[in-house]
């Protein structure tokens, strides 16, 4: 199986089974790292293009699992982050890491959340090294092995 493929049927299989978990993580914790993983994605080579904002607000909008929160919502937490990472980069990416950090002690949430990075950073079909780095990032702030993740 090729690469994309395996990729692809990797993040469905991801998706099926955060939306049987989401329902159960509807609270401001796992929105906030779920959105700050989602801006951490967006600016994994450093910057964020208008266009890259906007696909990944996009895929945010119509990913299943992230149904149980007010789009509206997730989309000024999402915003709040890529701001946060466009004005200051470093302090951003220390900023949107510590968020994802606070589910360190919730090892469910902290899974489901790493499983959202991989979902978004593959969306387009190319999880570039960039991305998996921002992702392996988010797993050692949550204390979870990367190599769980095949990261």
């Amino acid at each position: 199986m090729a690469f994309w493929d395996q990729l692809k049927s990797k993040a469905q299989e991801l998706n099926g089974q955060l939306q049987t978990k989401t329902s159960q993580f509807k609270n401001k914790e796992f929105a906030n790292g779920s959105m700050a993983m989602c801006a951490l994605i967006a600016a994994a080579d450093g910057t964020i293009d208008p266009a890259e904002r906007q696909k990944k607000a996009s895929l945010i909008a119509g990913n299943e699992a992230l149904r149980v929160f007010e789009p509206d919502e997730l989309r000024q937490k999402f915003d709040w982050y890529c701001d946060k990472l466009q004005g200051d980069f470093d302090f951003g990416k220390v900023e949107a890491t510590a968020t994802i950090g606070k589910l360190k002690s919730k090892p469910d949430q902290a899974r489901a959340v790493i499983q959202i990075g991989i979902i978004i950073g593959g969306a387009d079909g190319h999880f570039d090294d960039h991305e998996k780095a921002a992702v392996r990032n988010a797993c050692f702030a949550v204390g979870i092995d990367p190599a769980e993740f095949e990261l």
